[in-house]
């Protein structure tokens, strides 16, 4: 009977957060070495779909970099970054536009399996528009604007966007954009309450190799001393600076979570302690 119980208790402490958020849209942006691994995938899945079910309106962006990473060494080359953002050259971009084809129209046929509803938005420009973004980073884009209409027909329909960050130009040249950045562009075009971020960390640490120093939460007023101190660096960089800026655009919270812990969503978003960082300006309600 105590089993039972403590069931029953986990689900009234979950309550609160399920009044909250229904009817409201969570952005996901799915990426890490949580991409390899089919189980926590599964798992990681089935969240997705508890969330449309109780009434959440999740938005999946994935990327697909430990697979992209994978496939270029097979290759005999080394992987390129800049300040946490990979150099795609004409060679590159077509591994890029390889894996995440494959990955995304993986994930929607999942989603399906598993009784959700989900839908391919897919190197469309009419959804992530973009120019070319710095010298020397090659096929990579930066986004101009949102286009939220395709998304919002989706969820209108009680359907899951499966959103890739690949794009074209307007004259058919295809970019790659970096996976935080569109999430946090998408979370802020649908005025999002929550933008979560799962990678292959805790989420933010003092020292990156001792999970004991977790920040369980941070202000954005703290984020630039950390930058500073090099506690923040690589490729959390452009996780923060994404989160800084849909904080700073209105959305509610963003959560940075290891996504290969089980139903690492569930316990992040209805559980009182929550499982990685969470950033947030000074004036926020409790969830």
């Amino acid at each position: 009977m105590k089993k039972y119980i403590k069931k029953a208790d986990v689900l009234i402490e979950a309550l609160p957060y399920l009044q909250s958020f229904k009817n409201k849209i969570f952005v996901i942006k799915y990426g890490g070495t949580a991409l390899l691994n089919e189980e926590i995938r599964t798992l990681l899945l089935q969240d997705i779909v508890f969330l449309n079910t109780v009434g959440i309106k999740p938005v999946l962006v994935h990327g697909g970099s430990p697979l992209i990473n994978r496939t270029i060494r097979g290759l005999g080359r080394q992987p390129s970054f800049i300040n946490g953002v990979r150099v795609t050259d004409n060679e590159d971009i077509e591994i890029v536009v390889k894996v995440l084809e494959d990955l995304n129209k993986s994930i929607v046929s999942q989603l399906r399996e598993l009784g959700g509803a989900a839908e391919s938005l897919l190197s469309n420009h009419k959804v992530i528009k973009v120019k070319p973004a710095e010298k020397g980073l090659g096929h990579v884009g930066e986004i101009v604007n949102i286009q939220t209409f395709y998304i919002n027909d989706l969820l209108q329909r009680n359907v899951i966007p499966i959103i890739s960050p690949l794009t074209k130009s307007e004259n058919d040249v295809l970019y790659n954009v970096n996976a935080d950045s569109a999430a946090s562009r998408i979370a802020v075009a649908l005025k999002a309450v929550k933008l979560v971020l799962l990678t292959h960390v805790k989420g933010i640490m003092r020292d990156e190799n001792n999970e004991e120093t977790l920040i369980p939460s941070l202000y954005i007023s703290e984020i630039e001393k950390l930058i500073k101190s090099k506690i923040i660096h690589g490729g959390m960089l452009p996780k923060v600076e994404a989160g800084c800026f849909t904080i700073k655009k209105g959305v509610n919270k963003v959560h940075i979570i290891d996504g290969n812990i089980s139903h690492a969503l569930l316990l992040e978003i209805f559980t009182n302690e929550g499982i990685g960082t969470q950033i947030l300006r000074k004036s926020t309600n409790s969830y």
